[in-house]
C-alpha cells in the first residue's frame, strides 16, 4: 500500500514557557479501502508520544506511525538557498585565488625577462648592433605590462575581500538556521479506512516540540499618579521548522539591575573579647578616633500638534485572553511569523493603567539621599509573570529591574531613582564621654539631627529610616534618651521609621539621641558615628 503525501502547513501554534504545540492541517480525496497518508517533513525535536490526529471525513483512523525521513540534504528552502549561495561564493573565491596566482607568475616572468634582456641589450649596444630607441621601447613595454599586472592584482584583492565578507554573512545566517540544517526529518504516516468511495478527508495533526519558549518583558511608565504597564511576550524558537503567520497563542500553562533603596541591618554593640581576638575585628574605645563611615518631572500630556490642539495618545493593539482554571492563554491581535533562528519576536499582550502611590525613602545613616518610590497595585484581572522590566519616569529611563509574579490585587514597590529635590542631612550635634563619680561605669552620650526639606512643587511623604544600636552583652547597655518626634514604627532590632508629610518648600527635623554605658574594663566594639 503506497503512501499518499499531502501538504499540511502549520496553521496554529500555542507556545508554552518551555515548549510549543504545533497544529498542521491538510486534505485529500480518497477512494474506498485502506490508505496511508504521509505528512512530512516534521522536525526532529518533535515529541513522538504527543502526536494527535483529528479532522473530518467519513474515515476511520487505524494507526499513526512516526518514521525518520533520511535525505542527502536539508529540504528547508532557506537553508537550501543559503547553502547554494555559500558554495557559489566559495567557488568565486577559488577563482579569484587562481587569478591572483596567475598574476603572480606573470609578474615574476616579466621581472626575469627584464633582467635577462637588460644584460643582452647592454652587450648589443656596446657592439653597435642596436640603438637606444629599441631599448627604450622594450623597457616601456615591460613596465606597462607590470603596471597592468599590479592593477589587476589590486582589483583581485578587493574582489576577494568583498567575497569573504559575503561568505561570512551567509555562514552566520546558516548558523542562525539551527536545526533546519539537519537533512533528516520525521514523517507521520496515518493509516485510515475509507467507508465510501471518493471521500474528501481533512486531517489535523498536532504535536509538542521542544526548543520553543516565551517569556515576559515590561515597560513601566509613570505619568502623574498612573503607572502604564505594557506587557510584552517574547517568543523564540529553534525547533527546526519555521512558523508562518498563523494563529499564535501564548499560554501560561506548564506541561516550567535595579535601583535599590538602601536597607538597614542590625547595629550591634558588644564588649571586646581579648582571648582569642580575631585579627580583623574592628575595635573602638572611648577616646579612640571613630572608624570611617560606610560609604521629578513635568506633568505629562498628549502631543501638541502644530495648530495647538493636543493629539490623542497612540494606542496599542493588545491580545485576547482566555482565562482557564489555573492558566491563561493570550492570542496576539495580529498573526506573527516566527522563524526558527533563535531570535526574539515580540507581541503586545496587554496595556494596563494601574494606580500608583508615590513617596520618598531615605536612609541617611547610610547615604543622605532620598529615593522616589512608587507603590503600584495590580487592579487588573491579569497575573503578570516574572520578567525583565524597563522603568520610565515620564519620558526618562530611570531603572532596569525584574518583576516577580504579580497577582491581581497585589502591590509591588518600584524604585525610581534619587530625587535631588528632596534634600536630606544627618549631623552629629552632641557627643560626650564621661565617667561616673562613684564606681567605674563609663558613658557615651550622642545626639543626631536629621533634616529633610521638600523642594518639589507638590506635597511629599518622606519615609526616614534610622536605628539605635543593639547590645549583645550585659555589660554594654544602650539607653534611649531623645527621639523626637516619636517614630511611626520600630523593631526589636533597633530600626526606627518616621513618615514626614511635607508641603512644597517645607522642611522637617528628627532628633535621635541615646546613651551607651560600659561596665568596668569593657572596651566597646562595633561603634560608628
Amino acid at each position: 500500500m503506497d503512501a499518499v503525501e499531502i501538504e499540511a502547513p502549520v496553521v496554529a501554534v500555542t507556545v508554552y514557557p518551555d515548549r510549543a504545540r504545533v497544529t498542521r492541517r491538510g486534505g485529500t480525496r480518497l477512494t474506498a479501502g485502506e490508505h496511508r497518508i504521509r505528512i512530512a517533513p516534521l522536525p526532529l525535536r518533535l515529541r513522538r508520544d504527543s502526536l494527535r490526529i483529528g479532522g473530518g471525513g467519513a474515515v476511520t483512523v487505524l494507526g499513526v506511525e512516526v518514521s525518520t525521513w533520511r535525505q542527502p540534504r536539508s529540504t528547508d528552502g532557506q537553508v537550501g538557498e543559503l547553502t547554494r549561495r555559500a558554495r557559489e561564493l566559495a567557488d568565486e573565491l577559488a577563482e579569484v585565488d587562481d587569478d591572483a596566482e596567475v598574476e603572480t607568475q606573470r609578474r615574476q616572468f616579466l621581472t626575469r625577462l627584464a633582467e635577462r634582456a637588460g644584460s643582452t641589450y647592454a652587450r648589443t649596444l656596446a657592439a653597435g648592433d642596436t640603438g637606444p630607441t629599441d631599448v627604450a621601447t622594450f623597457a616601456d613595454s615591460v613596465a606597462a605590462q607590470l603596471a597592468e599586472s599590479h592593477r589587476r592584482r589590486r582589483g583581485l584583492a578587493r574582489r576577494r575581500t568583498a567575497l569573504t565578507e559575503d561568505l561570512s554573512a551567509v555562514e552566520r545566517e546558516l548558523a542562525a538556521a539551527g536545526g533546519k540544517q539537519e537533512p533528516d526529518r520525521l514523517a507521520a504516516e496515518v493509516t485510515v479506512a475509507v467507508d465510501a468511495g471518493d471521500t474528501e478527508v481533512d486531517l489535523e495533526l498536532s504535536y509538542l516540540v521542544d526548543g520553543a519558549r516565551w517569556e515576559s518583558s515590561y515597560d513601566l511608565r509613570l505619568v502623574e499618579e498612573t503607572m502604564t504597564v505594557t506587557w510584552f511576550g517574547l517568543v523564540t524558537q529553534d525547533t527546526g521548522e519555521d512558523w508562518p503567520e498563523c494563529a499564535l497563542q501564548l499560554s501560561t500553562a506548564r506541561p516550567a539591575a535595579a535601583a535599590d533603596v538602601p536597607e538597614l541591618s542590625p547595629w550591634y554593640l558588644d564588649r571586646v573579647r581579648r582571648a582569642p581576638a580575631p585579627a580583623d575585628l574592628p575595635v573602638a574605645s572611648f577616646g579612640a578616633p571613630p572608624p570611617p563611615a560606610p560609604g521629578a518631572a513635568p506633568a505629562g500630556g498628549g502631543v501638541v500638534a502644530r495648530g495647538g490642539a493636543p493629539r490623542p495618545a497612540i494606542r496599542q493593539a493588545v491580545a485576547e485572553v482566555a482565562q482557564g482554571v489555573s492558566a491563561a492563554t493570550y492570542r496576539p491581535a495580529r498573526p506573527v511569523a516566527v522563524p526558527a533562528d533563535g531570535s526574539a519576536y515580540r507581541a503586545v499582550i496587554a496595556v494596563l493603567d494601574l494606580p500608583v502611590r508615590l513617596d520618598h525613602v531615605t536612609v541617611p545613616v547610610r547615604v543622605a539621599e532620598a529615593h522616589l518610590r512608587a507603590t503600584v497595585r495590580n487592579t487588573s484581572a491579569h497575573t503578570l509573570l516574572p520578567g525583565a522590566a524597563a522603568v520610565f519616569h515620564e519620558a526618562d529611563f530611570v531603572a532596569a529591574t525584574r518583576l516577580p509574579t504579580w497577582a491581581p490585587g497585589e502591590e509591588t514597590e518600584l524604585a525610581l531613582g534619587v530625587d535631588d529635590r528632596v534634600r536630606v542631612e544627618r549631623e552629629l550635634t552632641r557627643r560626650a564621654d564621661t565617667r561616673a563619680t562613684l564606681g567605674s561605669t563609663r558613658r557615651r552620650d550622642v545626639e543626631y539631627r536629621i533634616s529633610v526639606a521638600n523642594h518639589t512643587p507638590r506635597p511629599a511623604t518622606v519615609e526616614v529610616r534610622d536605628q539605635l544600636p543593639v547590645s549583645r552583652d550585659e555589660a554594654v547597655a544602650v539607653r534611649e534618651s531623645t527621639v523626637v518626634p516619636p517614630p511611626d514604627e520600630r523593631t526589636e532590632l533597633g530600626e526606627l521609621t518616621w513618615r514626614l508629610r511635607l508641603g512644597p518648600g517645607e522642611s522637617g527635623q528628627i532628633t535621635l539621641g541615646f546613651r551607651v554605658e560600659l561596665g568596668k574594663g569593657v572596651e566597646l566594639a562595633g561603634w560608628r558615628e
